[in-house]
């Protein structure tokens, strides 16, 4: 509420800052027309007071003449008096314009004076309410980052509270404990619990000789005997062989495993009628079998004498089949 608060007198002030900026557009335009005017009528006195100094002059020429004339005895007094008079007269008017032109020009400069004192004024009203307006933002800011800062510490507060009771991200069963009791510390990224899940494609895990690693390759078809599920192979006839279960390689690992062989995953073959027995739990031990190709008996012979690994089916990417 103090947030809006603010920005009301921010709108406010910005308000007044225009209403300002009119009131002195108004008081310019006003000054301006009286300068203009001032202007005006000082151009006309200035053609009145050069009318009165020609008067004045002309004056001037004809009394210095008439002066000489009552001096040589050929106009009389009252002559003299009357063109005395018009000089005087002229005098006067031409004093009187010049008077009126300083003060024409006396009052132009007062409203220049005025027009610039309008304008500093205005300036220093206007720069206090943006002074006002910029304070309200200021304002406006430290309250917006005081909300932003007490939702912030809403949000941990409220995570914080839902972390007394820690779910799992799928339904599964408890392996190991690692933190069994009440009270104990718990670090950052250190384990509590092992999960297992309920629903999982499982997958076998057989090691091979780095020998025999040439012959693994990926879609490859293996037979497995579970432990626990009795089986009778018949070696060399494996569809009569009986109890033994199909996969398929998915995924073969580069790297040498510790106990120096290489881990290969094979899935359930779904293609194979036969399926996997649900009883199957992760841990349980199996033995794989990889059907070797027919051989004559000296190629075999000579193959062990050499140490040469065996020859293996391998899928054809074309058919999808063996060659």
């Amino acid at each position: 509420m103090s947030v809006d608060y603010y920005k009301n007198k921010v709108n406010a002030t910005q308000t007044q800052i225009g209403a300002l900026g009119n009131n002195r557009m108004l008081k310019q335009t006003q000054l301006e027309n009286k300068i203009q005017q001032l202007k005006f009528k000082l151009q006309s006195d200035s053609i009145e007071n050069i009318a009165a100094s020609n008067d004045y002059s002309i004056a001037s020429a004809q009394f210095k003449r008439q002066k000489t004339m009552f001096d040589s005895g050929l106009v009389s007094q009252t002559q003299l008096e009357q063109r005395n008079q018009s000089f005087q007269n002229a005098l006067a008017k031409k004093i009187s314009a010049e008077n009126k032109i300083g003060s024409t020009r006396q009052e132009l400069i007062i409203a220049k004076i005025e027009m610039d004192a309008i304008n500093q004024d205005y300036v220093e009203k206007v720069s206090k309410a943006q002074g006002d307006q910029f304070q309200s933002l200021s304002q406006i800011a430290g309250g917006q980052g005081d909300v932003a800062k007490l939702q912030n510490q809403y949000s941990n507060y409220n995570i914080r509270s839902g972390m007394y009771y820690i779910t799992a991200p799928q339904d599964g069963q408890v392996t190991k404990a690692k933190k069994a009791g009440i009270g104990e510390i718990i670090k950052d990224g250190e384990i509590l619990v092992e999960i297992v899940p309920k629903k999982v494609d499982y997958a076998v895990e057989l090691f091979v000789q780095p020998m025999d690693l040439p012959l693994v390759s990926t879609g490859q078809k293996v037979r497995f005997l579970f432990d626990g599920f009795p089986a009778i192979v018949f070696s060399g006839w494996p569809n009569a062989s009986y109890g033994t279960f199909s996969g398929e390689v998915v995924a073969i690992e580069n790297s040498v495993s510790p106990n120096g062989k290489f881990r290969v995953l094979i899935k359930e073959d779904m293609s194979y009628k036969k399926r996997w027995p649900n009883e199957l739990k992760i841990g349980a031990g199996t033995q794989g079998i990889a059907l070797l190709k027919n051989v004559p008996v000296w190629y075999e012979l000579w193959r062990n004498v050499n140490g040469f690994p065996p020859d293996f089916y391998k899928v054809s990417e074309k058919e999808g089949g063996k060659k």
